[in-house]
């Protein structure tokens, strides 16, 4: 059970994990852009022809800004900056072509933003042209793209269909008008409603609804109805993602203050009513964030224990290798991450000169492997083991050390060699992944980096 206790005990800054090591532990100056190289290089060669590959492409334009946004975005109504940055995203990628010498195996694309919808359904057309010209195409292939119910026509949905897509994912957040109003992302039902029926009638075999918790004036009552009015829907997967609140990275939510947010008990319930309505209508919660209908893929990882995270977010294919395309993307060789600039006009920049666009990176140690390993692990399987070698390290004693409070509250069984998740530590897999990150405890932030677990 989920006490007032626990919640004031671990509503702490924790990191969401999408990497180990987290983003604010990766190194600013990244010089040597051929070792970067040869990590890809190497990733390729052991990987593509077994599991292919993985690209993300961030398309960052929106015409509106979404106050309560933390993607990296550039605000236009004017669609001439189209043309000019899928040129510039294929010029990227036509370097990492060079890099890897022969023709890649294609096993995930996944357009994000930004606002990938902002773009015509022509020109997006001509991004993934592109992106396959020159490329083989896994037989276990997904493609997915993010949407704006807004402006999601029936040529965007026909023509990606075509191409190969067969997921969508649908950013609703909140059906209220109050908590719309207040976060400038507005979109009725019925517009929800209609994109999602077209979708099924052409033929896409999974929808995502992203929700947010914990937004700028949101009430158990108008969850509550914004969870039956998704109940009439049913979409194949909803990401329930907790709201970060984060005004000294994002200015944009500087439109409201902490006083217009739930408390941490007021979240912790909205929390806890979505996890209660999503399991009552045929829901099953996956890793963190997540839950998904028996029959969608994603379940079927999970319970099959494969399932797979990365900078995507949740997957039920595992590939070694992925490359992030676009302004402020991030690639993961595995044994290195990369993050590219986050201006426009110095990705361009530097793509004019003939340089990938990265600004930002980690090559990760053998210490580094390890734990990421495990992390990964328990934020996919909700539990890991390792064999006596890695019982004699220093990070996992040291990590086992602190994991014992959080084994006394009923978060986690430690085992000779095995931590598993409880229940109720599903609730608190931020906490539980923070005892085992060795960078953070050993070079604590001077000023807060996180959002709130």
């Amino acid at each position: 059970m989920v006490t007032q206790q626990l919640i004031d005990k671990y509503h702490v800054a924790a990191p969401r994990y999408t990497s180990y090591p987290t983003v604010p532990y990766w190194d600013t100056d990244f010089p040597d852009l051929n070792k970067w190289k040869e990590s890809i290089k190497f990733s390729f060669n052991h990987s593509n022809a077994s599991n292919g590959i993985s690209l993300y492409v961030h398309l960052p334009f929106c015409e509106s800004l979404c106050t309560y946004c933390g993607c990296n975005t550039r605000i236009t109504k004017n669609h001439q900056v189209e043309s000019p940055y899928l040129q510039a995203v294929l010029k990227e990628w036509d370097l990492y072509r060079e890099i890897l010498g022969k023709r890649p195996l294609i096993r995930e694309i996944h357009l994000g933003g930004g606002t990938p919808t902002f773009f015509t359904a022509e020109n997006l057309s001509t991004l993934i042209t592109g992106l396959m010209d020159g490329s083989d195409l896994h037989p276990d292939a997904e493609f997915s793209f993010e949407a704006h119910p807004n402006n999601t026509t029936e040529s965007h949905l026909e023509i990606l269909y075509k191409l190969g897509f067969r997921r969508l994912s649908l950013g609703i957040q909140d059906f209220d008008s109050k908590v719309q109003l207040i976060i400038n992302r507005l979109q009725s039902f019925e517009q929800v409603e209609e994109v999602t029926s077209l979708a099924r009638q052409i033929g896409y075999t999974s929808i995502n609804f992203d929700l947010i918790y914990g937004l700028p004036l949101q009430t158990y009552e108008g969850l509550r109805d914004t969870i039956l009015q998704v109940k009439k829907l049913m979409p194949s997967r909803i990401a329930f993602y907790s709201y970060a609140h984060v005004p000294w990275i994002k200015p944009g939510q500087r439109s409201f203050t902490e006083n217009d947010l739930p408390s941490a008990t007021e979240k912790r319930r909205l929390y806890e009513l979505g996890r209660e309505m999503f399991t009552a209508i045929g829901y099953e919660e996956i890793g963190m964030d997540h839950f998904a209908l028996k029959t969608d893929s994603l379940f079927i990882a999970d319970f099959s224990k494969k399932l797979h995270r990365n900078f995507m977010g949740y997957t039920h294919q595992y590939t070694q290798l992925m490359i992030g395309l676009g302004v402020s993307s991030i690639s993961d060789s595995w044994f290195a991450f990369a993050q590219n600039v986050k201006k426009v006009e110095d990705y361009y920049d530097l793509l004019n000169k003939g340089q990938l666009p990265v600004f930002k990176g980690h090559y990760l140690t053998e210490e580094d492997l390890l734990i990421r390993k495990h992390i990964l692990n328990l934020m996919c399987q909700g539990e890991t083991t390792w064999d006596q070698t890695f019982s004699m390290h220093k990070v996992l004693k040291d990590g086992l050390d602190r994991l014992k409070v959080l084994e006394e509250d009923g978060l986690v069984e430690i085992g000779d060699n095995s931590i598993i998740v409880t229940q109720l530590g599903k609730r608190f897999l931020r906490n539980i992944c923070m005892t085992l990150d060795a960078r953070l405890w050993a070079d604590q932030p001077e000023s807060q980096l996180f959002s709130m677990a």
